[in-house]
Order: C-alpha cells, then structure tokens, then sequence
C-alpha cells in the first residue's frame, strides 16, 4: 500500500484479461457454467464487479475477443502484485473471479423485474 493507502499500480501487461464472453451465459465459449453466468455483460460492469471486490482493473474497449471480433472490449484484472501475493486474498485464480463476477452481476447489475401478481384461484 501507499502512503495514501492506495495499492500501488503495476504495469497492466502482465494482468489477466476478461473478455466478457468468458461470463455470457448466452454464448459459447464461456468459462463458467451457464447457471453462474450472467446474460450479456458488458466491460463498464464487470469493471463495476471488481472495484466493488477491491481489485484493480484497466478496461481496453480498443480490443475485441479474437474468435469473434465484434466483441468489442475487455477488462485487464490485477490478480497478484509484484511480490506474487493476491491483491484480494478471496480471489486467487482467475476460475474465482470469473465465478465471483458472475455471482456479483446476477445479484446487483441485473434490472428488477416487475412484480406481477400470482393467480390464485
């Protein structure tokens, strides 16, 4: 940490990378299970997902997903820091926060559904 308590910063080019097909429950070629994952996530929330879990993140909108390249944009994640500890001691492996993420967009990135009354006869 710094003096202003802020972690310090690292190069990105040695973070991991997010594309967020890799959490889409409605493509192929994701890397959780379908019911973990969320529908059509963008960059701007999964960024959201891991500022609120501490993590830092850089968003690249400038790349795109190299099996589909109308996939615009993705998220660099800082998993470790320079001495190899984890910046989040909750998640270690890049699996944990694809799961996380998905738990965290499902919870609160997900609009309300409108109440509808059940019919009861």
């Amino acid at each position: 940490m710094d003096v202003a308590g802020e972690a310090r910063v690292t190069s990105s080019k040695k973070w991991s990378v997010v594309y967020p097909v890799y959490i889409n429950s409605r493509k192929l070629g994701r890397r959780v299970a379908a019911d973990k994952a969320c529908p059509d996530p963008t960059c701007g929330e999964i960024a959201d997902c891991c500022s609120h879990l501490k993590i830092p993140c850089r968003i690249e909108s400038d790349k795109s997903y190299p099996r589909d390249f109308l996939q615009v944009g993705r998220v660099r994640v800082q998993l470790k820091r320079d001495d190899g500890f984890p910046v989040n001691p909750e998640i270690v492996t890049r699996k944990n926060l694809w799961l996380t993420t998905g738990l965290l967009y499902n919870r609160f990135c997900l609009p309300c559904q409108p109440w509808v009354p059940s019919a009861r006869h």
